[in-house]
């Protein structure tokens, strides 16, 4: 077996021959046997001692010394079978194995014979095909100089034309000769090594250059020269825009930007900086004066310019950019000047044009430029790392200026819009840098509201809310909010980039403001330990003690005529609390909408984490106010438990009297705060969980002073506990018809 050489041997005095425990394994699962000679343990003297238990027994050792040695000739014929058989076994494996490397031989010469009759069919098909692809290089050979000499001969004829018709300014018949010269041209532009070839682009490039030089003197001539105001469009001027369409592209924006720059001429002039119509309050003229240019050019010119030139648009993109140059300068000289109203003023007119300019053209020109621009840009920024090392230190300081100032407008600039027009920001952007005038004054109109809201004295409740016991948000919080909301939508329509990130700031500034002046500056104090939560109830208090003669030793009807708390005091705390709730909601809806509107970029700057924080402190600080609040009116009747003389008592009855005043004063002022809580019944349940948490460990302190104590006190006193435990496990329910279940915690 191939793991032999795993196995142990261990010789002895005894000769035992011993596996290791891989190989014994192997050894019981291959050849599993119950004879006691085949285990492992074998022990001889143990064997046989089983064989011959007994003296008597030794009588059978012929016996079984017999059928031993018959099994050892049995043992010893079957390791001769197998070793004859493995024998033969290496005598047949030998033989298949000559057997298969016979096959493989024979294999072998087939495939060698396959391969060579393939080869010799592959040298027979070659002889074959050898005239025919002779012939169709050939052919191809021919076909190409057939053309080649046809294009040249369209070529030399095209040049000679054109050079007649030009010279006769004929440019309706030069537009078909230039296109198959230029088409031709292309034909031709692996040849240019070839002195003839050379020779002609040379006169079909000056031939271009002479028809771009000739057609714009022509124009200048028309629109510049002494019949300029004379001149009706005509079709020699259309067709030689037709010519300059086939012409090199950098012709017809040179036209076109020659073209525009008259037609805007006069707009530079009028609004001029120096002029009074120049300034803000004035830009309403600047987008009628347009509309009306522009309608006169394209009912003057539509016909003479093609289409695809989309004159309308680029003269509209080019005055957006002027416009916007000129707005840019002339705020920095008189930045003093502007107001909110008039800034406001400006960027809705600009707006409502850029609107309108939208709707009129798909903005196809201004996305060109920007790819233009973004070509040139790379190459710019090539240089410019060139020389960077050479000028940053010099330009470090003005760089950091420079970035933190356009900052904000910077993407809007340089990126189209997805999903809008391209004309959404391209005259608003230059009102960007002013934005801060918009917030500031958001800044001074909200800190006048908290002003106004201070100067309004104390919260009050209305008698009639009073009556009803329902605690209301108080109005100036919805009047914030409403502020707030307005000033959102506002800054949505002028940016979403920091403008706005500031006037989250701004909103964050003032929702401490109110939290602090008005809400939490507000909140009762507690000036004495002996504090009723209302009038009511001490007048309550009061008739039930001389009904039922209550008054125990120590709680005279003095010290509930001094418990003197008024019910405005109870409903302003739950005021308070439902309007702090209300803020913490409204400024979470507030945080999510800011995200929503500004820029990706600046989302993870948007947090009002503090300012909830701050609004859940006040709800707090209210629950726990009108927590002491009862306690201090539960408090006189907690010392007299400590007074009564619990060692004189005789016998057990109903509950004492500080359990009977606790108990009325718990069911006159609960439910009161559950009315006021109506709206806010998770912190109804807050309160009564918090009351229950700070009463009963005082409790327990009072009660560690009923010393001494009888046996029947202590009994007494028992009961008692027990009618204020289910006083306060029925606090959440407490005077309701339906008497639901306190909360499990």
């Amino acid at each position: 077996m191939s793991t032999i050489n795993d196995e142990k041997i261990d010789v002895g005095k005894t000769e035992t021959l011993v596996y290791s425990a891989e190989v014994q394994k192997a050894i019981d699962e291959i050849l599993p046997s119950d004879d006691p000679l085949d285990k492992p343990d074998f022990d001889t003297i143990d064997h046989i001692n089983k064989l011959f238990p007994t003296e008597q027994s030794l009588s059978n050792i012929d016996d079984v010394i017999n059928s031993l040695e018959c099994k050892v000739d049995s043992i010893d014929n079957d390791i001769r079978s197998v070793i004859r058989g493995q024998i033969d076994v290496n005598k047949d494996g030998k033989a298949e194995l000559e057997e298969a490397q016979r096959y493989i031989k024979h294999l072998f010469s087939q495939i060698r014979e396959i391969k060579q009759k393939a080869e010799h069919s592959e040298e027979i098909v070659k002889e074959i095909t050898l005239d025919i692809k002779q012939l169709d290089c050939a052919k191809k050979n021919l076909t190409t100089s057939i053309t080649t000499l046809n294009n040249l001969h369209m070529l030399v004829s095209g040049i000679e034309s054109l050079r007649g018709l030009t010279t006769k300014r004929k440019y309706g018949e030069i537009v078909m000769p230039l296109q198959g010269v230029t088409d031709v041209m292309k034909h031709f532009k692996n040849y240019t090594d070839i002195p003839h070839i050379a020779q002609l682009s040379t006169e079909v490039k000056q031939l271009q250059t002479s028809l771009a030089t000739q057609i714009m003197a022509d124009f200048r001539e028309a629109f510049s020269g002494p019949n300029a105001k004379n001149f009706v469009p005509n079709r020699q001027m259309t067709e030689a825009c037709l010519v300059v369409s086939i012409l090199e592209p950098k012709v017809k924006d040179e036209l076109l930007e020659w073209f525009i720059d008259i037609q805007l001429s006069e707009y530079t002039h009028l609004f001029d900086s120096a002029e009074d119509v120049a300034w803000l309050d004035k830009l309403n003229q600047r987008y009628a004066w347009f509309k009306r240019q522009l309608l006169q050019c394209e009912e003057k010119f539509r016909a003479m310019f093609p289409v695809q030139w989309e004159l309308s648009e680029r003269i509209a993109v080019e005055f957006c950019k002027i416009t916007k140059n000129e707005l840019s300068k002339l705020m920095v000289k008189r930045k003093n000047e502007i107001d909110v109203k008039l800034l406001l003023f400006a960027i809705q007119k600009t707006v409502a044009f850029e609107n309108l300019m939208a709707k009129t053209f798909n903005g196809n020109t201004i996305i060109q430029n920007y790819e233009k621009s973004s070509n040139n840009l790379t190459k710019q920024s090539i240089i410019n790392t060139e020389t960077e090392d050479i000028l940053q230190p010099f330009s470090e300081e003005l760089q950091i200026s420079d970035a933190l100032e356009n900052m904000s407008s910077l993407t809007e600039k340089n990126e189209p819009k997805q999903n809008a027009s391209p004309f959404y920001g391209l005259i608003s952007d230059c009102f960007q840098p002013f934005l801060y005038i918009y917030i500031d004054s958001v800044d001074k109109n909200l800190s006048e509201l908290i002003e106004r809201f201070v100067s309004d004295n104390k919260i009050t409740l209305a008698k009639e809310n009073i009556d009803d016991q329902t605690a209301s948000v108080l109005p100036n919080c919805a009047d914030l909010f409403l502020f707030y909301k307005k000033s959102l939508v506002q800054c949505t329509e002028l940016s979403n980039h920091n403008p706005m990130l500031a006037l989250a700031t701004v909103f964050q500034k003032y929702l401490k403001e109110y939290a602090t002046k008005i809400l939490e500056v507000n909140l009762p104090k507690i000036s004495h330990p002996a504090t009723s939560l209302t009038t009511n109830v001490s007048n309550m208090t009061k008739d039930l003690i001389k009904d039922l003669q209550l008054l125990p030793s120590g709680m005279t009807e003095t010290s509930v005529k001094n418990i003197n708390c008024t019910p405005q005091e109870l409903a302003k705390i739950c005021c308070i609390l439902t309007t702090a709730d209300y803020c913490m909601e409204t400024t979470q809806q507030l945080e999510e909408k800011l995200k929503e509107k500004i820029d990706p970029s600046l989302v993870g700057k948007i947090s009002m984490i503090n300012e909830n924080d701050l609004f859940q402190n006040i709800i707090f600080m209210s629950i726990n106010l009108l927590v002491q609040h009862l306690e201090a009116d539960l408090e006189p009747a907690l010392n007299n438990m400590t007074k009564v003389p619990w060692q004189n008592i005789t016998a057990v009855g109903d509950q004492s009297e500080y359990v009977s005043i606790m108990t009325t004063h718990l069911r006159a002022v609960v439910p009161i705060v559950r009315t006021y809580l109506s709206t806010s019944r998770k912190y109804f349940t807050k309160f009564c969980i918090t009351f229950a948490n700070s009463f009963i460990p005082k409790f327990i302190q009072h009660l560690y002073k009923c010393k001494p104590l009888s046996n029947i006190g202590a009994e007494q006193l028992l009961l008692d506990t027990h009618s204020l435990k289910t006083i306060l496990l029925d606090l959440p329910s407490m005077n309701l018809d339906d008497n639901r279940k306190a909360p499990a915690r």
